[in-house]
């Protein structure tokens, strides 16, 4: 089996589904992540969204950052991305747009394994 196809989040409800279900934080940004129930999409799929609030600044500061959320994104989610997941990065004021592109995969690919690491039983 090759490389999972990547498809982008476009509706409210998955961004909200998403947003309740296990996240990670790094400095960077914020990644999000849940597991789609079997009827949501197709299975084969790993869904990603990105989103920046006016906190990261003016048009053109969250188009650039959003910008390198898709790129990080593509490049990690396409090699780590488990199908039948969805993801939501969130971009971080004054970080997500300046920080060096390749502290920004390294904080991708730890927060994905983070995503996906067992979380203990409570007994």
């Amino acid at each position: 089996m090759g490389r999972p196809m990547l498809a982008t989040l476009t509706r409210r409800a998955d961004f909200l589904a998403a947003a309740r279900a296990g996240r990670a934080g790094t400095p960077a940004f914020l990644l999000q992540a849940r597991k789609r129930q079997e009827n949501e999409a197709d299975p084969t799929l790993v869904r990603v969204g990105f989103t920046c609030s006016k906190k990261v600044g003016n048009a053109v500061a969250r188009n650039r950052a959003k910008r390198r959320l898709r790129e990080i994104a593509r490049a990690v989610l396409s090699e780590l991305g488990r199908p039948g997941w969805d993801y939501v990065l969130v971009g971080r004021a004054d970080v997500t747009a300046n920080l060096p592109f390749e502290t920004l995969l390294q904080e991708l690919c730890e927060a994905v394994e983070r995503v996906h690491k067992p979380r203990p039983v409570k007994s």
